[in-house]
């Protein structure tokens, strides 16, 4: 997979806010290919385990109560340097900090419902990927 895939999460506030389209419109425009996309309504252990690595952290709880208020839409995303690339478009975790056009600064309600997820590094996408699309064919 190297850096040509990318998991991407559109988190409950924008999946609920309408903000779908918008969304998956700016990241197609960016360049990148929705190459997989399901809906989701995680369950709070599944969210604990997707975010396992903020375990411990004083934002662990309130994440996973905001990941399992509604649905989300999960998307394997591809283009050369997805990773990097989608952070850039995406934006910093606060809108606020948000460069002017990003995702987040567009989309984003606030820091903690900040519309949406994109893995960190290449080997992160690579599990996050299994974690939401075990299974699945993405030849």
């Amino acid at each position: 997979m190297n850096d040509i895939r990318t998991l991407a999460i559109i988190k409950p506030d924008a999946f609920g806010g309408g903000k779908t389209g918008k969304i998956i419109d700016h990241l197609e425009s960016a360049g990148f290919g929705v190459l997989a996309a399901r809906v989701v309504h995680l369950s709070r252990a599944g969210a604990e385990t997707f975010y396992d690595v903020h375990r411990g952290k004083p934002f662990f709880t309130s994440l996973v109560d905001f990941m399992t208020s509604g649905p989300v839409l999960a998307m394997v995303l591809e283009r050369e340097g997805a990773v990097t690339r989608l952070r850039e478009v995406i934006g910093a975790t606060d809108p606020a900090e948000a460069d002017p056009g990003t995702v987040r600064a567009l989309y984003a309600e606030s820091k903690e419902r900040n519309a949406i997820h994109a893995s960190d590094s290449p080997d992160n996408a690579r599990v996050e990927v299994a974690f939401f699309f075990a299974g699945v064919d993405l030849a």
